[in-house]
């Protein structure tokens, strides 16, 4: 073995983009033997797989350069150290958006929502894949199986049952079968290099869902580093990807546009409509006496709340106190700030706007059940389950007239323009048993059948086998009725 030096073994992290802290962060050795340098201190295996697995070129480069034996006997002794494929889950599903969800304790977005879908559909079947900024790691079977019963029960301490999950799972993390299917539903970090390094090096066939292309479609709505980062996500998903799904027809469409701008020839497309969550019909919490509309999702630019201030102060002005309230279920987000402005600057607005921070699903049943319409003037979206769930609950929706919003309401909502401040405050003022459009939608809404997750997982699960057998598209699959209304006697 050859002797080293105090402080090459830290330059060697210098040259693979290392800090010290990273280092400090590796697993704790569970093999007994090990690599002995000067120094004495015992270098295991463990501890530095996943450098090898996030660079392992730098390695190489090392040494052919110098003849270092000690990174050649690191090298053979991470290889030997590795466990062998697990051969029983050929399908492997991120969760790395689950875990920073519940580490963070926020409630589940769209997306999240989307994500446990995937989760509870596929556990038992599929092994757990893990990012970290480059780092990557495959649980085996029983430390998958572990994560997904963690992930599935969101109970306080979260943080600490992970903290000492992690360690001895990730150590005991396997490699992908090669040629296995890859699932990533939650934009986790497949626009870094490192992903597509480990793809490739792995065999695997990635098949991502992209939830839309705001970002680039609408760059004003968000900021410089998302529109980078999602740039890179749909650029790696149309060059490496070995299958897409979107949500919507108007995604696949935006997605085509954009690999026709960027001269990429899109891999297999599905478009496989989402499903929302499924609500039992209750009675709503404000009672019958006090009209109310709802609107929920996060508030932040792109969700357009300031158009609904700015019709509740005109509402306020015409009907004074017999104006109808405005309950916002959301948690604070980027972009909100005129939001806040507005409602702490204006007492009189704030008496009629209710917002709800938490709010559980039976709460929000409740809160649907009593609503007199959904509201949802967002500026641009990919889908809207909010959408989907307030049909499903027959519940009348008002809503921007966007080309997701045709499909997913399949003509029953109020579609206004989203900059039209008067024509949302006219329709909303009326909207009542005496109002066309409420009756219109009264009856159409009874004929609403929303789209399932049996639905959605129906066309995924015929649709993945076709990309084993290599079959190429680049138009996108037909897409399946997004909620479809049945003829009622």
């Amino acid at each position: 073995m050859a002797r080293r030096c105090p402080g090459q073994f830290a330059r060697e992290k210098r040259i693979l983009g290392l800090g010290r802290s990273t280092y400090k962060l590796r697993y704790r050795p569970i093999h007994s033997r090990g690599i002995q340098h000067r120094e004495g201190t015992v270098v295991k295996p463990d501890q530095l797989l996943s450098v090898y697995d996030d660079c392992p070129a730098a390695w190489e480069r090392r040494d052919a350069a110098s003849g270092d034996h000690l990174v050649a006997a690191m090298r053979h002794a991470l290889a030997a150290a590795r466990p062998p494929p697990d051969a029983g889950r050929a399908l492997l599903l991120d969760v790395t958006r689950l875990i920073a969800c519940c580490w963070t304790g926020r409630l589940p977005t769209g997306i999240d929502r989307v994500c446990y879908a995937y989760l509870h559909h596929y556990a038992g079947r599929a092994s757990a894949v893990i990012q970290h900024r480059g780092f990557i790691r495959v649980l085996d079977r029983r430390h998958t199986d572990a994560l997904f019963d963690l992930l599935r029960d969101r109970r306080r301490g979260f943080q600490a049952r992970i903290a000492a999950f992690a360690p001895r799972a990730l150590a005991a993390g396997s490699a992908p079968p090669p040629g296995a299917t890859y699932l990533n539903v939650g934009h986790t970090d497949f626009d870094l290099p490192s992903h597509t390094r480990w793809i490739g090096r792995h065999g695997l066939r990635p098949v991502y869902l992209i939830h839309d292309l705001i970002p680039i479609t609408h760059k004003q709505l968000c900021r410089p580093h998302a529109v980078r980062r999602h740039l890179g996500r749909v650029a790696n998903a149309l060059r490496h990807g070995a299958g897409i799904v979107v949500s919507s027809q108007a995604v696949a469409e935006d997605l085509l546009r954009f690999a026709r701008e960027c001269r990429l020839k899109a891999p297999p497309l599905l478009v496989a409509p989402l499903a929302g969550a499924t609500f039992e019909t209750r009675r709503g919490l404000h009672g019958d006496a006090e009209r109310y509309f709802l609107c929920v999702g996060t508030i932040e630019g792109r969700k357009n709340h300031v158009l609904l201030l700015e019709v509740w102060r005109r509402l306020r002005q015409r009907l004074g106190r017999a104006a109808p309230r405005l309950v916002i279920v959301g948690q604070w987000g980027r972009g909100a700030e005129q939001v806040r402005d507005m409602l702490a600057r204006d007492p009189d607005l704030a008496e009629h706007v209710v917002r709800i921070d938490h709010c559980t699903d039976e709460e929000l049943a409740g809160l649907m059940a009593g609503a007199c319409a959904m509201l949802m003037p967002t500026l641009a979206e990919g889908y809207g389950l909010p959408m989907a769930e307030a049909l499903g609950l027959r519940l009348p929706v008002i809503a921007s007239d966007l080309p997701c919003f045709h499909e997913v309401g399949k003509g029953i909502p109020c579609l206004l323009d989203p900059h039209d401040v008067e024509a949302w405050a006219t329709v909303i003022a009326r909207f009542g048993d005496d109002c066309p459009r409420y009756r219109r939608q009264i009856m159409q809404v009874r004929r609403f059948r929303p789209t399932t997750w049996g639905d959605h997982f129906d066309r995924v699960d015929e649709w993945l086998p076709t990309l084993e057998r290599g079959e190429d598209g680049e138009a996108a699959h037909p897409a399946a009725p997004i909620g479809e209304c049945e003829d009622v006697a």
